[in-house]
């Protein structure tokens, strides 16, 4: 005859069923909520939320800072849940998964900081300026990449006189640009499937240009001189390996490096292969003998 479990096995086996069961519906909600998806990615990295004031926007960050004598390095969203469908704009952008915040959640650097892009993640309550232009046509717009800056201020105060050093996915690497054409402290900047040439973008799939938007190709040559590497997936159909080329052209090959990584797509696993990926450093060309 077969024995019976005792009575503690039984209820043993039970509670870590029930541990489980609601681990699962806990990871459940995180993936439906982006709030609690946030949270969940920036716990583990020690990323405390935050709420910038910039006078245009109130934006989201999650950051950590603990050596304000080592550089800053600042990741940025990307565009977010901008649009429901190909003519039809969400109502909040906010995105359902960070990418950038997966990002910079993998990043060991002692002073590390996130910014989401406005209307993104803060309530619209706190946002009178939020609109659906904000995250469509305008979302390049000189007001939002001037109070994306006032954002790196802030946090380039707690590490005074420290270079920042720059990373932006998909939308965000746009931002990045053209935040460091701002800037005179910038030391590097890295992009990830970044939208660097948007008109060329929008051209592409067949959607209307933004003009009140600028353009990160068009502020190539006042990076020139910054190091820096621009990342795209093989397989991304959205931001193709092209549109960094691009750049990369018209910014000059003296400091700026493309690099395609295969088998990755727009929104792929760019977090997995982060570490790898930040391990190589933007450095500009030594000029030949010479020149």
């Amino acid at each position: 005859m077969r024995n019976r479990p005792s009575r503690s096995a039984a209820y043993r086996a039970a509670s870590a069923l029930l541990v489980l069961l609601l681990a699962g519906s806990l990871a459940g909600c995180a993936a439906l909520d982006p709030d609690a998806h946030a949270d969940a990615l920036a716990q583990p990295a020690h990323l405390q939320r935050e709420t910038v004031d910039t006078g245009r926007f109130v934006l989201t960050a999650f950051s950590h800072i603990s050596q304000p004598g080592k550089p800053l390095r600042v990741y940025i969203e990307g565009d977010g849940l901008a649009w429901l469908s190909r003519t039809e704009p969400s109502l909040d952008p906010t995105p359902r998964q960070a990418a950038g915040l997966a990002l910079a959640a993998q990043d060991p650097a002692p002073n590390v900081v996130y910014l989401a892009r406005p209307c993104q993640f803060t309530p619209m309550a706190m946002n009178p300026r939020c609109g659906i232009p904000y995250w469509t046509g305008k979302r390049f717009a000189p007001d939002v990449i001037a109070s994306m800056n006032d954002a790196v201020n802030h946090f380039a105060a707690l590490t005074p006189g420290q270079p920042v050093e720059l990373v932006g996915y998909s939308g965000g690497g746009a931002v990045a640009v053209l935040i460091a054409a701002r800037r005179t402290d910038v030391a590097s900047i890295r992009t990830v499937a970044g939208n660097l040439d948007d008109e060329f973008v929008n051209r592409l799939h067949g959607v209307s240009p933004m003009p009140e938007s600028e353009n990160a190709i068009d502020f190539a040559s006042r990076v020139a001189a910054i190091p820096q590497i621009h990342f795209s997936g093989a397989d991304d159909e959205t931001v193709p390996p092209s549109v960094a080329q691009r750049f990369i052209e018209a910014a000059g090959k003296q400091c700026a490096r493309a690099l395609t990584v295969p088998g990755m797509s727009h929104d792929g696993d760019w977090s997995r292969r982060w570490p790898a990926l930040l391990s190589v450093a933007p450095a500009c060309a030594i000029p030949a003998s010479g020149q």
